[in-house]
Parts: structure tokens; C-alpha cells; sequence
């Protein structure tokens, strides 16, 4: 589990493990790994992450929320659903790149939501007093984005596909990442982790289809 951020003030000096004995000494034993100290750093990493979150909603506007509220939902599982079953249904050289995409995006969402279940990172909403995102989220838990996994899953599976799909699912998966931090609805620190995670699941994918002839 992450720990929560009001801890990142609770330091623990380093401790060394040290053997001696009179004048015939032996070496110093290398510290173990100091624990609380690595915990600590982990919990300023976080604070910096709150910070920078908080910092964001000093951009709010009306037409940056619309905007950002269209992109998010662009980002929802139907939305990815949909644009599957369209480039099937087109056929042709679509129905590769439809198989691809659902797949990674497929991908993309078991990995984030196995991370979010295993590290229970709560949503900004729970874990800062007064905070109020403007989307409803769709679960309890904020590391990594799922939103932004599977948009970038769906940008490495399309890339290099014609029509200039490939950058303009890349363009799409950039917005829809920064969407997240501007409503409020994840810290930057679950988004880049999405995105990584994202371009491993539609690398994998891409690979699998590979392997299997597809």
C-alpha cells in the first residue's frame, strides 16, 4: 500500500550496522537497507505530487473544463469499446488495427486496475481535506490512471497506422492523461505511471498478435 502523504514527515535517520570487538575490530558490516528512510523519501515524493495537483486547479476555466471533460470521456471504457467495434465493422485494413486496439487497450486496463487493487492509492477527493475534483471517479482508488493506459495502450497499437491515426492517437492519449490532473481526478504521479505502463501494454499487444500470426 502507498503510504499517506501526511507521513512524509516522519523520518527515521539512517542506522548503521557496525561490528566490533576491542582493537582487532572487523570491517564495518554494510548497513541493511534502511526502511523508514526509504518510506520517507517515498511520502516527500508524494507530497510533491499533491502539491503540484493542487497547483493545477489554478488553471480552471470554463472552456478548459469543457474541453477536458470531452477528452476524459473520450477516455472511457464505451469510448474505446465503440472505436473497436467501428474499425471491425469497417473492415479491410481496419479490422487488423480493431483487433490490435482491443487487445492493448484490453491489456492496458487488466494491468492498471491489477496496480490499483495492489497499492490502494486513495483518489485526491479522499485523500485531501477539501478537495473536490470536477468528474465523478470511477472507482476508489487513483494509481496509475487507468484512463490514461489505455489511451496510450491505443496509441502505441495504432501507431503507424495509415491515415495519420497513429499521431493523432498519440495527440488524443496526451490529452486525455493531462485531463485527469486538470479535473482533479489523479495526481500527475498516476498519470506518467499510466502512460508508462500504457505504452508496455500496447508494445505487448503488438507482440502477441505478432506471435500469433495476426
Amino acid at each position: 500500500m502507498i503510504p499517506a502523504v501526511s507521513d512524509h514527515g516522519e523520518r527515521t535517520g539512517p542506522m548503521a550496522l557496525t561490528a566490533s570487538v576491542g582493537s582487532n575490530a572487523s570491517p564495518a558490516i554494510p548497513a541493511a537497507p534502511d526502511v523508514a528512510e526509504r518510506v520517507g523519501r517515498l511520502a516527500a515524493l508524494l507530497a510533491i505530487d499533491e502539491r503540484l495537483l493542487v497547483a493545477a486547479r489554478r488553471l480552471h476555466g470554463p472552456w478548459r473544463t469543457r474541453l477536458a471533460r470531452a477528452l476524459t470521456r473520450a477516455g472511457n471504457t464505451s469510448s474505446w469499446v465503440l472505436a473497436v467495434l467501428a474499425f471491425l465493422a469497417a473492415g479491410g485494413p481496419f479490422l487488423e488495427l480493431g483487433v490490435r486496439l482491443g487487445t492493448a487497450t484490453l491489456l492496458g486496463t487488466l494491468l492498471s486496475q491489477a496496480l490499483k487493487r495492489g497499492l490502494h492509492r486513495p483518489r485526491p477527493t479522499s485523500a485531501i481535506v477539501g478537495f473536490e475534483a470536477l468528474a465523478e471517479n470511477p472507482d476508489r482508488f487513483s494509481f496509475p490512471s487507468g484512463h490514461t493506459t489505455a489511451a496510450f495502450a491505443a496509441a502505441v497499437a495504432l501507431a503507424g497506422a495509415p491515415f495519420g491515426l497513429g499521431p493523432a492517437a498519440l495527440v488524443l492519449a496526451l490529452g486525455i492523461g493531462l485531463s485527469r490532473i486538470y479535473l482533479g481526478a489523479h495526481y500527475p504521479l498516476d498519470v506518467a505511471v499510466g502512460a508508462a505502463l500504457g505504452g508496455i501494454a500496447g508494445g505487448l499487444a503488438r507482440l502477441l498478435l505478432a506471435l500469433a500470426g495476426l
